[in-house]
Protein backbone atom coordinates (compact mmCIF):
# COMPACT_ATOMS: atom_id res chain seq x y z
CA UNK A 1 0.00 0.00 0.00
CA UNK A 2 2.84 2.29 1.23
CA UNK A 3 5.56 1.12 -2.35
CA UNK A 4 7.10 2.94 -4.37
CA UNK A 5 5.09 3.54 -7.87
CA UNK A 6 6.68 4.80 -11.04
CA UNK A 7 4.76 7.52 -13.42
CA UNK A 8 5.85 9.11 -16.23
CA UNK A 9 6.81 12.78 -15.67
CA UNK A 10 4.05 14.06 -17.96
CA UNK A 11 1.18 12.03 -16.17
CA UNK A 12 2.66 14.07 -12.95
CA UNK A 13 2.29 17.52 -15.05
CA UNK A 14 -1.28 16.73 -15.82
CA UNK A 15 -2.21 15.71 -12.29
CA UNK A 16 -0.54 19.09 -11.14
CA UNK A 17 -2.34 20.41 -13.55
CA UNK A 18 -5.73 19.23 -12.85
CA UNK A 19 -4.72 20.05 -8.88
CA UNK A 20 -3.87 23.45 -9.58
CA UNK A 21 -7.75 23.92 -11.76
CA UNK A 22 -9.20 22.01 -8.93
CA UNK A 23 -7.64 24.31 -6.37
CA UNK A 24 -8.62 27.53 -8.90
CA UNK A 25 -12.33 26.28 -9.36
CA UNK A 26 -13.50 25.55 -5.49
CA UNK A 27 -11.30 27.52 -3.37
CA UNK A 28 -9.42 30.73 -5.12
CA UNK A 29 -12.36 31.08 -7.59
CA UNK A 30 -15.76 31.71 -5.14
CA UNK A 31 -13.09 34.26 -3.41
CA UNK A 32 -12.29 35.98 -6.54
CA UNK A 33 -15.98 35.82 -7.92
CA UNK A 34 -16.91 37.71 -4.57
CA UNK A 35 -14.76 40.40 -4.83
CA UNK A 36 -15.26 41.80 -8.13
CA UNK A 37 -18.87 41.38 -7.73
CA UNK A 38 -18.63 43.38 -4.32
CA UNK A 39 -16.94 45.83 -6.45
CA UNK A 40 -19.32 45.47 -9.32
CA UNK A 41 -22.07 46.25 -6.40
CA UNK A 42 -20.43 49.44 -5.23
CA UNK A 43 -19.99 50.77 -8.19
CA UNK A 44 -23.25 50.54 -9.56
CA UNK A 45 -24.56 51.92 -5.93
CA UNK A 46 -22.68 55.03 -7.21
CA UNK A 47 -23.70 55.00 -10.65
CA UNK A 48 -27.47 54.95 -9.34
CA UNK A 49 -27.18 57.86 -7.36
CA UNK A 50 -26.15 59.64 -10.10
CA UNK A 51 -29.08 58.41 -12.98
CA UNK A 52 -32.54 59.61 -13.19
CA UNK A 53 -33.60 55.70 -13.62
CA UNK A 54 -31.03 53.58 -11.36
CA UNK A 55 -30.28 50.15 -13.27
CA UNK A 56 -32.73 47.83 -12.13
CA UNK A 57 -31.79 44.13 -9.96
CA UNK A 58 -33.47 42.18 -13.33
CA UNK A 59 -30.41 43.32 -15.52
CA UNK A 60 -27.82 42.96 -12.93
CA UNK A 61 -28.69 39.59 -12.20
CA UNK A 62 -26.27 36.36 -13.01
CA UNK A 63 -27.15 35.05 -16.91
CA UNK A 64 -27.34 31.79 -16.20
CA UNK A 65 -30.02 32.70 -13.42
CA UNK A 66 -32.02 34.56 -15.60
CA UNK A 67 -31.58 31.70 -18.34
CA UNK A 68 -32.87 28.90 -15.97
CA UNK A 69 -35.66 31.51 -14.81
CA UNK A 70 -36.50 31.91 -18.22
CA UNK A 71 -36.74 28.36 -19.36
CA UNK A 72 -38.82 27.31 -16.25
CA UNK A 73 -41.35 30.10 -17.08
CA UNK A 74 -44.91 28.37 -16.79
CA UNK A 75 -45.66 29.67 -20.04
CA UNK A 76 -42.92 28.43 -21.92
CA UNK A 77 -43.12 24.92 -20.15
CA UNK A 78 -46.59 25.41 -21.74
CA UNK A 79 -45.24 26.44 -24.81
CA UNK A 80 -42.34 23.01 -24.70
CA UNK A 81 -45.14 20.94 -24.13
CA UNK A 82 -47.48 22.25 -27.24
CA UNK A 83 -43.90 21.90 -29.66
CA UNK A 84 -43.54 18.29 -28.37
CA UNK A 85 -46.53 17.70 -29.36
CA UNK A 86 -47.23 19.29 -32.42
CA UNK A 87 -43.44 18.45 -34.05
CA UNK A 88 -43.49 14.70 -32.08
CA UNK A 89 -39.85 15.19 -30.81
CA UNK A 90 -39.40 13.86 -27.27
CA UNK A 91 -40.19 16.94 -24.25
CA UNK A 92 -36.29 16.60 -23.17
CA UNK A 93 -35.34 17.62 -26.91
CA UNK A 94 -38.29 20.15 -27.08
CA UNK A 95 -36.65 21.56 -23.76
CA UNK A 96 -33.59 21.65 -24.70
CA UNK A 97 -34.53 23.58 -28.09
CA UNK A 98 -36.05 26.16 -25.70
CA UNK A 99 -33.26 26.56 -23.60
CA UNK A 100 -30.55 26.99 -26.62
CA UNK A 101 -33.32 30.08 -27.56
CA UNK A 102 -32.85 31.19 -24.05
CA UNK A 103 -29.10 30.94 -24.03
CA UNK A 104 -29.72 32.87 -27.58
CA UNK A 105 -31.31 35.78 -26.30
CA UNK A 106 -30.79 36.26 -22.55
CA UNK A 107 -28.00 38.84 -22.48
CA UNK A 108 -25.20 39.42 -19.85
CA UNK A 109 -24.81 42.96 -18.62
CA UNK A 110 -21.79 44.26 -17.79
CA UNK A 111 -22.37 47.81 -15.96
CA UNK A 112 -18.82 48.23 -16.08
CA UNK A 113 -18.58 47.55 -19.51
CA UNK A 114 -21.69 50.10 -20.40
CA UNK A 115 -20.85 52.82 -18.07
CA UNK A 116 -17.21 52.68 -18.62
CA UNK A 117 -16.61 51.74 -22.13
CA UNK A 118 -19.75 51.51 -24.17
CA UNK A 119 -21.25 55.51 -23.73
CA UNK A 120 -17.80 57.04 -23.88
CA UNK A 121 -17.25 55.49 -27.12
CA UNK A 122 -20.84 56.51 -28.66
CA UNK A 123 -20.31 59.81 -26.94
CA UNK A 124 -16.95 60.64 -29.08
CA UNK A 125 -18.14 58.10 -32.00
CA UNK A 126 -20.34 60.74 -32.52
CA UNK A 127 -19.36 64.20 -31.94
CA UNK A 128 -16.35 62.84 -34.34
CA UNK A 129 -18.64 62.24 -37.13
CA UNK A 130 -21.88 64.32 -36.79
CA UNK A 131 -22.79 67.83 -35.24
CA UNK A 132 -25.26 66.62 -32.38
CA UNK A 133 -28.29 68.94 -31.95
CA UNK A 134 -30.71 67.37 -29.22
CA UNK A 135 -34.49 68.76 -30.05
CA UNK A 136 -36.85 69.80 -27.05
CA UNK A 137 -36.93 67.23 -24.19
CA UNK A 138 -41.03 67.18 -23.28
CA UNK A 139 -41.32 68.95 -19.57
CA UNK A 140 -43.69 65.20 -18.84
CA UNK A 141 -40.29 63.10 -19.86
CA UNK A 142 -38.87 64.46 -16.29
CA UNK A 143 -42.38 63.67 -14.51
CA UNK A 144 -42.17 59.78 -15.75
CA UNK A 145 -43.55 57.82 -12.57
CA UNK A 146 -39.73 56.21 -11.35
CA UNK A 147 -40.94 53.30 -10.66
CA UNK A 148 -42.84 52.76 -14.45
CA UNK A 149 -40.81 50.96 -17.26
CA UNK A 150 -39.49 53.14 -19.80
CA UNK A 151 -39.81 52.02 -23.15
CA UNK A 152 -38.15 54.48 -26.64
CA UNK A 153 -39.91 53.61 -29.47
CA UNK A 154 -37.97 55.64 -32.25
CA UNK A 155 -37.96 55.63 -36.26
CA UNK A 156 -34.46 53.77 -37.64
CA UNK A 157 -32.46 55.72 -39.80
CA UNK A 158 -29.21 54.19 -39.21
CA UNK A 159 -27.10 51.70 -37.30
CA UNK A 160 -25.59 54.61 -35.88
CA UNK A 161 -29.10 55.32 -33.96
CA UNK A 162 -28.35 52.69 -31.74
CA UNK A 163 -24.67 54.27 -31.07
CA UNK A 164 -26.68 58.45 -30.79
CA UNK A 165 -29.34 57.01 -28.43
CA UNK A 166 -27.40 55.25 -26.19
CA UNK A 167 -25.16 58.55 -25.35
CA UNK A 168 -27.96 61.13 -24.95
CA UNK A 169 -29.77 58.00 -22.37
CA UNK A 170 -26.25 57.63 -20.69
CA UNK A 171 -27.28 59.96 -17.99
CA UNK A 172 -30.52 58.92 -17.01
CA UNK A 173 -30.27 54.80 -17.42
CA UNK A 174 -29.24 52.15 -18.95
CA UNK A 175 -31.44 51.23 -22.29
CA UNK A 176 -31.10 47.89 -23.60
CA UNK A 177 -31.82 47.54 -27.40
CA UNK A 178 -33.34 44.33 -29.67
CA UNK A 179 -30.62 43.50 -31.81
CA UNK A 180 -30.61 41.94 -35.29
CA UNK A 181 -29.17 38.31 -36.29
CA UNK A 182 -26.19 40.62 -38.33
CA UNK A 183 -24.44 41.14 -34.46
CA UNK A 184 -24.36 37.53 -34.27
CA UNK A 185 -20.60 37.54 -34.99
CA UNK A 186 -17.68 36.43 -32.48
CA UNK A 187 -16.61 39.10 -31.02
CA UNK A 188 -18.85 41.56 -31.41
CA UNK A 189 -21.68 39.20 -29.96
CA UNK A 190 -20.07 39.13 -27.23
CA UNK A 191 -19.64 43.14 -26.69
CA UNK A 192 -23.38 43.52 -27.44
CA UNK A 193 -24.45 41.34 -25.35
CA UNK A 194 -22.39 42.60 -22.17
CA UNK A 195 -23.55 45.62 -23.27
CA UNK A 196 -27.41 44.41 -22.33
CA UNK A 197 -28.36 43.81 -25.39
CA UNK A 198 -30.85 40.96 -26.96
CA UNK A 199 -30.96 38.96 -29.95
CA UNK A 200 -33.98 38.48 -32.12
CA UNK A 201 -34.56 36.97 -34.69
CA UNK A 202 -36.93 38.73 -37.35
CA UNK A 203 -39.47 37.39 -39.40
CA UNK A 204 -39.24 33.56 -37.35
CA UNK A 205 -42.51 31.68 -37.27
CA UNK A 206 -41.23 29.25 -34.60
CA UNK A 207 -43.76 29.27 -32.14
CA UNK A 208 -41.77 28.01 -29.40
CA UNK A 209 -38.79 30.27 -30.35
CA UNK A 210 -41.49 33.13 -29.98
CA UNK A 211 -42.68 32.44 -27.38
CA UNK A 212 -39.55 32.39 -25.35
CA UNK A 213 -38.51 35.92 -26.70
CA UNK A 214 -41.82 37.13 -25.61
CA UNK A 215 -41.75 35.79 -21.86
CA UNK A 216 -37.97 37.64 -21.90
CA UNK A 217 -39.60 40.77 -23.28
CA UNK A 218 -42.49 40.78 -20.72
CA UNK A 219 -40.44 39.82 -17.61
CA UNK A 220 -37.93 42.81 -18.66
CA UNK A 221 -41.17 45.03 -19.02
CA UNK A 222 -42.69 43.75 -15.60
CA UNK A 223 -39.45 44.46 -13.95
CA UNK A 224 -38.50 47.84 -15.14
CA UNK A 225 -35.85 47.28 -17.21
CA UNK A 226 -35.47 50.17 -19.48
CA UNK A 227 -35.73 49.42 -23.06
CA UNK A 228 -35.48 50.63 -27.27
CA UNK A 229 -38.01 49.62 -29.72
CA UNK A 230 -37.63 50.73 -33.12
CA UNK A 231 -41.32 49.46 -34.18
CA UNK A 232 -40.93 49.48 -37.77
CA UNK A 233 -38.73 46.49 -37.87
CA UNK A 234 -35.65 47.74 -39.79
CA UNK A 235 -33.73 50.25 -41.50
CA UNK A 236 -36.19 52.37 -43.82
CA UNK A 237 -35.50 52.08 -47.27
CA UNK A 238 -37.64 54.85 -48.57
CA UNK A 239 -36.90 57.71 -45.72
CA UNK A 240 -39.98 57.98 -44.42
CA UNK A 241 -41.43 56.70 -40.58
CA UNK A 242 -43.13 53.75 -41.64
CA UNK A 243 -46.19 51.81 -40.24
CA UNK A 244 -45.26 49.62 -36.57
CA UNK A 245 -45.23 45.84 -36.83
CA UNK A 246 -46.63 44.52 -33.96
CA UNK A 247 -43.50 41.73 -32.95
CA UNK A 248 -41.94 43.53 -29.66
CA UNK A 249 -45.22 46.37 -29.22
CA UNK A 250 -47.30 43.16 -29.08
CA UNK A 251 -45.79 41.45 -26.69
CA UNK A 252 -45.68 44.38 -24.26
CA UNK A 253 -49.33 45.20 -24.41
CA UNK A 254 -50.05 40.83 -24.34
CA UNK A 255 -47.88 40.78 -20.62
CA UNK A 256 -48.84 43.72 -19.24
CA UNK A 257 -51.14 43.34 -16.21
CA UNK A 258 -52.80 46.94 -15.54
CA UNK A 259 -52.69 46.41 -11.76
CA UNK A 260 -49.05 46.14 -11.91
CA UNK A 261 -46.17 48.71 -13.10
CA UNK A 262 -46.97 50.70 -15.89
CA UNK A 263 -45.08 50.80 -19.18
CA UNK A 264 -44.37 54.53 -20.57
CA UNK A 265 -43.04 54.71 -24.01
CA UNK A 266 -40.94 57.66 -25.09
CA UNK A 267 -41.55 58.57 -29.03
CA UNK A 268 -38.10 59.52 -30.31
CA UNK A 269 -36.98 60.84 -33.71
CA UNK A 270 -33.76 60.49 -35.32
CA UNK A 271 -32.26 62.77 -38.58
CA UNK A 272 -29.26 62.59 -40.34
CA UNK A 273 -27.80 64.82 -42.86
CA UNK A 274 -25.63 61.85 -43.69
CA UNK A 275 -27.19 58.25 -43.14
CA UNK A 276 -23.94 56.52 -43.50
CA UNK A 277 -25.62 52.88 -45.61
CA UNK A 278 -28.13 55.67 -48.01
CA UNK A 279 -26.81 53.50 -51.18
CA UNK A 280 -27.36 50.28 -50.01
CA UNK A 281 -30.90 51.50 -48.76
CA UNK A 282 -32.23 53.18 -52.04
CA UNK A 283 -30.27 50.16 -53.93
CA UNK A 284 -32.85 48.01 -51.37
CA UNK A 285 -36.18 49.93 -52.24
CA UNK A 286 -35.42 50.04 -55.64
CA UNK A 287 -35.27 46.14 -56.48
CA UNK A 288 -37.31 45.67 -53.47
CA UNK A 289 -34.89 42.70 -51.97
CA UNK A 290 -34.39 43.54 -48.51
CA UNK A 291 -30.99 42.04 -47.96
CA UNK A 292 -27.81 44.11 -47.63
CA UNK A 293 -24.94 42.55 -49.89
CA UNK A 294 -22.50 44.86 -48.25
CA UNK A 295 -19.07 44.21 -49.35
CA UNK A 296 -16.49 43.55 -46.29
CA UNK A 297 -13.44 45.20 -48.22
CA UNK A 298 -15.70 47.99 -48.96
CA UNK A 299 -17.03 48.62 -45.78
CA UNK A 300 -13.16 48.32 -44.53
CA UNK A 301 -11.53 50.74 -46.99
CA UNK A 302 -14.59 53.17 -45.69
CA UNK A 303 -13.92 52.96 -42.45
CA UNK A 304 -9.77 53.49 -42.89
CA UNK A 305 -10.32 56.65 -45.24
CA UNK A 306 -12.31 58.09 -42.84
CA UNK A 307 -10.13 57.01 -39.34
CA UNK A 308 -6.88 58.72 -41.96
CA UNK A 309 -8.71 62.00 -42.31
CA UNK A 310 -9.68 62.15 -38.51
CA UNK A 311 -6.20 61.48 -37.38
CA UNK A 312 -4.92 63.95 -40.18
CA UNK A 313 -7.80 66.58 -39.31
CA UNK A 314 -8.93 66.57 -42.59
CA UNK A 315 -11.97 65.43 -41.66
CA UNK A 316 -14.91 68.15 -41.72
CA UNK A 317 -18.12 65.48 -40.34
CA UNK A 318 -21.21 64.34 -42.23
CA UNK A 319 -23.14 67.19 -41.29
CA UNK A 320 -25.99 67.09 -38.38
CA UNK A 321 -27.41 64.22 -36.78
CA UNK A 322 -30.52 65.39 -34.67
CA UNK A 323 -32.62 64.09 -32.12
CA UNK A 324 -36.07 64.79 -30.83
CA UNK A 325 -38.38 63.51 -27.81
CA UNK A 326 -41.86 63.55 -27.56
CA UNK A 327 -44.73 63.23 -25.74
CA UNK A 328 -44.86 60.08 -23.13
CA UNK A 329 -47.56 57.75 -23.76
CA UNK A 330 -48.78 55.64 -20.70
CA UNK A 331 -49.67 52.24 -21.79
CA UNK A 332 -51.91 51.82 -19.06
CA UNK A 333 -54.05 54.92 -19.53
CA UNK A 334 -54.38 53.92 -23.69
CA UNK A 335 -55.87 50.55 -22.78
CA UNK A 336 -57.96 52.08 -20.36
CA UNK A 337 -59.17 54.44 -23.10
CA UNK A 338 -59.76 51.47 -25.52
CA UNK A 339 -57.24 51.64 -27.96
CA UNK A 340 -55.74 48.44 -29.28
CA UNK A 341 -52.22 46.97 -30.47
CA UNK A 342 -52.42 47.91 -33.51
CA UNK A 343 -53.95 51.61 -32.45
CA UNK A 344 -51.09 51.89 -29.96
CA UNK A 345 -48.61 51.41 -32.81
CA UNK A 346 -50.28 53.79 -35.17
CA UNK A 347 -50.16 56.46 -32.65
CA UNK A 348 -47.18 55.88 -31.75
CA UNK A 349 -45.61 55.72 -35.37
CA UNK A 350 -47.23 59.02 -35.78
CA UNK A 351 -45.78 60.34 -32.51
CA UNK A 352 -42.56 59.91 -33.65
CA UNK A 353 -43.10 60.77 -37.38
CA UNK A 354 -44.40 64.56 -35.70
CA UNK A 355 -41.06 65.03 -33.49
CA UNK A 356 -38.52 63.76 -36.29
CA UNK A 357 -36.18 67.06 -36.49
CA UNK A 358 -35.34 69.08 -39.83
CA UNK A 359 -31.66 69.05 -40.60
CA UNK A 360 -30.06 71.08 -43.28
CA UNK A 361 -29.50 68.26 -45.82
CA UNK A 362 -33.69 67.25 -45.73
CA UNK A 363 -34.40 70.46 -45.97
CA UNK A 364 -32.84 71.36 -49.20
CA UNK A 365 -33.45 67.74 -50.41
CA UNK A 366 -37.27 68.58 -50.21
CA UNK A 367 -36.43 71.96 -51.85
CA UNK A 368 -35.12 70.69 -54.79
CA UNK A 369 -38.03 67.72 -55.53
CA UNK A 370 -40.22 71.11 -56.66
CA UNK A 371 -37.66 71.01 -59.46
CA UNK A 372 -34.37 72.36 -60.73
CA UNK A 373 -33.15 75.93 -59.03
CA UNK A 374 -30.49 78.32 -58.61
CA UNK A 375 -28.67 79.14 -55.51
CA UNK A 376 -31.25 81.96 -54.83
CA UNK A 377 -34.08 80.27 -55.70
CA UNK A 378 -33.13 77.63 -53.24
CA UNK A 379 -32.62 80.12 -50.78
CA UNK A 380 -36.43 81.12 -51.13
CA UNK A 381 -37.79 77.53 -51.03
CA UNK A 382 -35.92 76.51 -47.85
CA UNK A 383 -37.35 79.74 -46.01
CA UNK A 384 -40.43 79.16 -47.41
CA UNK A 385 -40.44 76.03 -46.39
CA UNK A 386 -39.41 76.52 -42.60
CA UNK A 387 -41.67 78.74 -42.47
CA UNK A 388 -44.70 76.51 -42.98
CA UNK A 389 -42.48 73.74 -40.88
CA UNK A 390 -42.34 76.11 -37.84
CA UNK A 391 -46.25 76.89 -38.02
CA UNK A 392 -46.80 73.24 -37.98
CA UNK A 393 -44.74 72.89 -34.53
CA UNK A 394 -41.86 71.00 -36.23
CA UNK A 395 -38.82 70.53 -34.75
CA UNK A 396 -35.80 72.47 -36.91
CA UNK A 397 -32.10 71.86 -36.13
CA UNK A 398 -30.78 73.97 -38.65
CA UNK A 399 -27.43 76.46 -38.25
CA UNK A 400 -28.09 79.03 -35.89
CA UNK A 401 -26.46 81.54 -37.96
CA UNK A 402 -29.45 81.42 -40.47
CA UNK A 403 -30.85 80.20 -43.78
CA UNK A 404 -27.77 81.27 -45.52
CA UNK A 405 -25.35 78.93 -43.10
CA UNK A 406 -28.10 76.36 -42.99
CA UNK A 407 -28.16 76.55 -47.52
CA UNK A 408 -24.31 76.27 -47.04
CA UNK A 409 -24.41 73.06 -44.78
CA UNK A 410 -27.45 71.11 -46.40
CA UNK A 411 -25.84 72.09 -50.08
CA UNK A 412 -22.20 71.63 -49.54
CA UNK A 413 -22.21 67.57 -48.99
CA UNK A 414 -24.86 66.85 -51.84
CA UNK A 415 -22.29 68.93 -53.90
CA UNK A 416 -19.50 67.11 -52.94
CA UNK A 417 -20.76 63.47 -52.58
CA UNK A 418 -21.62 64.43 -57.00
CA UNK A 419 -25.30 64.20 -55.82
CA UNK A 420 -26.03 67.21 -56.59
CA UNK A 421 -24.47 69.29 -59.85
CA UNK A 422 -24.04 72.87 -60.75
CA UNK A 423 -24.65 73.62 -63.99
CA UNK A 424 -22.93 76.99 -65.89
CA UNK A 425 -25.88 78.96 -65.40
CA UNK A 426 -26.01 78.36 -61.47
CA UNK A 427 -28.54 75.92 -61.48
CA UNK A 428 -28.79 72.99 -59.53
CA UNK A 429 -29.93 69.39 -60.44
CA UNK A 430 -29.49 65.83 -59.23
CA UNK A 431 -26.78 63.77 -60.58
CA UNK A 432 -26.93 60.18 -61.58
CA UNK A 433 -28.47 58.12 -58.44
CA UNK A 434 -29.09 61.97 -57.00
CA UNK A 435 -32.70 61.84 -57.83
CA UNK A 436 -33.36 59.09 -55.56
CA UNK A 437 -30.69 59.84 -52.43
CA UNK A 438 -32.95 63.14 -52.97
CA UNK A 439 -35.88 61.41 -52.80
CA UNK A 440 -34.45 59.72 -49.71
CA UNK A 441 -33.29 62.23 -47.73
CA UNK A 442 -36.52 64.50 -48.58
CA UNK A 443 -38.75 62.50 -47.53
CA UNK A 444 -39.61 62.63 -43.63
CA UNK A 445 -39.68 66.82 -44.22
CA UNK A 446 -42.14 65.71 -47.10
CA UNK A 447 -43.76 62.88 -44.71
CA UNK A 448 -44.68 65.65 -42.40
CA UNK A 449 -45.88 68.25 -44.78
CA UNK A 450 -48.45 65.55 -46.18
CA UNK A 451 -49.69 64.34 -42.75
CA UNK A 452 -50.28 68.16 -42.26
CA UNK A 453 -52.37 68.79 -45.55
CA UNK A 454 -54.66 65.11 -44.81
CA UNK A 455 -55.05 66.80 -41.31
CA UNK A 456 -56.21 69.54 -43.01
CA UNK A 457 -58.39 67.90 -45.38
CA UNK A 458 -60.16 66.31 -42.89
Amino acid sequence: MFETVEIPVWLLWVAGLLAAVATLDRILGPSVRWFFRRRMERAVARLNKRLDRPIEPFRLAQRQDMIIRLVYDRKVMEAVAAHAAKTGVPPSVAFEEARRYAREIVPGFSATLYFGFATRAARWLSRALYRVRIGRVDAALRAIDRRATVIFVMNHRSNMDYVLVTWLVAERSAISYAVGEWARVWPLSRLIRAMGAYFIRRGSRNALYRRVLARYVQTAAAEGATQAFFPEGGLSLDGRVGPARMGLLGYVVQGFDPAGRDVVFVPVGLAYDRVLEDRLLTEADRTGIRRFRARPLSILAFVARTALRLIRRRFGGFGTAAVGFGAPVSLRAALAKGMTTEGLGAHLMAEIARVVPVVPVPLIAAALAQGPASRAELAERIAALAVRLVAEGAILQLAPQGMARTLDEGLAPLIGRGIVTEGPGGTLTPAGDGARLLQFYAAPVLQRLERVSAMQQT
